[in-house]
């Protein structure tokens, strides 16, 4: 393939705060512990200290999460002490959603290699988290494939990863492609979690790639001194209240805002908040479910699977049973964990380097013979379409298309007009400069004119850029965010592997990759 590269701030698709963090501004030092290169893993791995006990906690629910998968990993290499995980998460979108998703991962997997070639002493383990405890079913229920949009829908509520796959049936029989893979995890598994663990595993299990599901009594039970503390005293809330208000200050949107209890009550079909009543006791939002401090404490102890963590503590939970040294994430996720840090340094766990992962704008061999023949560069490719219309039709004309030197001597003329007109009578002034605004409107429109004219004598050229544009920006945006993988894998079975061969994870560049 061939690459390009074309830094983030080009492309006009990225927020000051995250641009800001990529860039090492010296103001936002104070929001993380170590700044993502490599060199900073070398003190990353002084300091995450990891129990040998939750080290065994782990690797027993991998075993148990994995039971049914033919081809499992190795999961003993995490007991050793010098193993230690690099980590992404997100959503379980269906057929694996945007293609961002699929480069997160890729970006992960790699990061693991590049650590391994400069720490040979460790060993470094990629990790998928999938966000399985989320509830928001609009966020995952969709994905395009070749430009067709496709949705599932359901009556299931609550976790999404609890949820039945096998409905997708259904969706199956409008699909023309034939996706075995997603046939095979959807129809053959109870939950939307096995499925993806399933699927996630035949396409990245060989690269050493492991799934975790945090929905999990065992795990939640480690994170339960963390949960208690914030049901008792609210702690999170606040300090993420005043790190989000520097932020502010320092004249920065920023994504989360936190609650005074940051965890959700889990049940079958229910994931909803839990506040706390001015009399002492807990209810659970949109239900009629109350209990006493002391209840609740109980069922903490006796059940910790039935609290799930949201955006504040979430982090947190995977920083805590994870022996973690970096979270790959997204323009999104990264400015988020910058509020997230007080929580981190209150309760003496390990701050993760926080690594962008790579993104890139995958163009197909038709499109990169059609770019070539435009001579299109990356800047350009990435302005508005209109104004990249404009100046391929201006570079591409025989003639100029703008009268700038015959309105520099007319206006001269005019001035001199302007000028012998003041002589002779000063009221004339009004009348001399509403026929140069009409000359100049009148300059205007000719020049619409021969900018149309010229645009039909482009029309070939104008039609294919314009086929380019919107190839690879869908709807306008970018084609990682809205894109499906198999769009592309489909048609090359090596997408995947190509990808992996040419990301750096320390590239914090767009990367233009032409086949």
């Amino acid at each position: 393939m061939d690459c390009q590269y074309l830094p983030l701030e080009s492309t006009g698709q990225f927020s000051t705060l995250f641009l800001d963090y990529i860039h090492k501004k010296d103001s936002l030092q104070p929001f993380y512990g170590r700044f993502p290169d490599i060199a900073s893993f070398e003190g990353q791995l002084n300091d995450k200290v990891f129990d040998q006990t939750n080290r065994q906690i782990l690797v027993d629910v991998l075993r148990r999460q994995y039971a049914q998968i033919d081809k499992k990993p190795d999961f003993s290499v995490l007991l050793e002490p010098n193993t230690y995980t690099v980590t992404t998460g997100h959503q379980l979108n269906i057929f694996t959603g945007p293609l961002y998703i699929i480069y997160k991962l890729i970006t992960t997997i790699n990061l693991a290699r590049k650590l391994k070639e400069t720490y040979p002493a460790y060993n470094f383990v990629p990790v998928y988290w999938m966000a399985t405890e989320d509830h928001d079913f609009a966020e995952i229920n969709h994905f395009s494939l070749f430009g067709k949009h496709y949705a599932w829908t359901t009556e299931q509520r609550g976790a999404v990863g609890r949820m039945n796959p096998k409905e997708l049936k259904t969706l199956f029989n409008q699909i023309p492609e034939k996706l075995t893979l997603f046939e095979e995890a959807y129809l053959t598994h109870n939950t939307l979690a096995d499925a993806a663990r399933f699927y996630v595993n035949e396409l990245f299990g060989a690269e050493g790639l492991l799934c975790l599901d945090a929905d999990d009594a065992a795990l939640k039970r480690v994170f339960a001194p963390v949960m208690r503390q914030e049901l008792t005293r609210q702690t999170s809330g606040e300090l993420v209240a005043k790190q989000t208000e520097t932020l502010e200050e320092l004249g920065y949107k920023t994504v989360i805002a936190p609650r005074d209890i940051n965890l959700f009550y889990l049940d079958d079909q229910l994931r909803e908040r839990i506040e706390r009543k001015e009399d002492g006791s807990y209810r659970i939002v949109h239900t009629k479910r109350q209990f006493s401090e002391a209840e609740l404490l109980h069922l903490l102890d006796e059940h910790p699977e039935q609290f799930s963590p949201n955006v504040v503590l979430r982090p947190l939970y995977q920083e805590t049973i994870l022996p973690n040294l970096a979270y790959i994430g997204g323009p999104s996720e990264v400015p988020y964990w910058l509020q997230l840090k007080p929580v981190f340094d209150h309760f003496q766990v390990t701050f993760p380097i926080l690594m962008p992962r790579n993104f890139a704008l995958y163009v197909p061999a038709v499109s990169a013979k059609r770019i070539r023949k435009l001579g299109l560069t990356p800047e350009e490719l990435f302005r508005d379409t209109l104004a990249l219309k404009h100046e391929f039709v201006e570079t591409h004309a025989r003639h100029t298309l703008k009268f700038d030197n015959e309105n520099k001597l007319v206006h001269k003329a005019l001035d001199n007009i302007l000028h012998k007109a003041q002589m002779v009578d000063p009221t004339l002034e009004r009348a001399v400069l509403a026929e140069t605004k009409r000359f100049a409107n009148a300059v205007a429109r000719l020049e619409k004119k021969m900018r149309r004219a010229e645009e039909h004598n482009q029309e070939v050229g104008v039609r294919q850029l314009l086929t380019v544009k919107n190839e690879l920006f869908p709807n306008g945006g970018l084609q990682e965010r809205s894109e499906n993988f198999l769009t592309f894998y489909l048609n090359d079975r090596e997408f995947i592997q190509k990808m992996l061969s040419v990301f750096d994870p320390f590239d914090y560049r767009m990367q233009l990759c032409l086949q």
